[in-house]
């Protein structure tokens, strides 16, 4: 397969002292799999925006982006390169009768030491962006420059 970028956001969100996760399907193996909220982003879309956006529709929190975790690179298996920018996030509302992304199967909140013995993650960027959350790395949101 031809090597392929795509840009991707992920947010990793606390509360309680366990993390917010989804479950979904595997789209070239069929198995389950865990990750943190994440996705594309869409044409026209910020960064900031896309989070936002894609913590909404797989999980129905509605999240308020605190910090950046960290900007991640990882070429997989499948021939395609991730670039991943990290967010941390709280969670001060689930909106009511939200409809969930029809990939995902579940959304749980999960400790940290439940994440990281699973081994199922989606990839290995959940482990790293988790290890990121644990040793207190944060930058802020300003480094992000967006055009209005």
């Amino acid at each position: 397969m031809t090597d392929s970028i795509h840009l991707t956001v992920g947010v990793v969100c606390e509360k309680d002292g366990k993390l917010l996760m989804v479950e979904e399907k595997d789209k070239f193996n069929g198995a389950t799999v865990i990750n943190q909220p994440a996705g594309h982003i869409e044409p026209g879309e910020t960064f900031k925006q896309a989070a936002l956006r894609e913590a909404l529709e797989e999980t129905g929190y509605q999240l308020k982006l605190e910090s950046l975790l960290g900007l991640s690179c990882y070429p997989a298996p499948n021939g395609v390169t991730y670039y991943r920018v990290s967010f941390l996030a709280s969670c001060p509302d689930q909106l009511p009768a939200t409809d969930i992304d029809d990939d995902i199967d579940a959304v749980h909140w999960m400790t940290t030491e439940e994440i990281l013995s699973a081994n199922n993650h989606r990839s290995k960027l959940v482990a790293m962006d988790v290890h990121r959350y644990l040793s207190g790395q944060r930058y802020p949101l300003e480094m992000i420059s967006e055009a209005p």
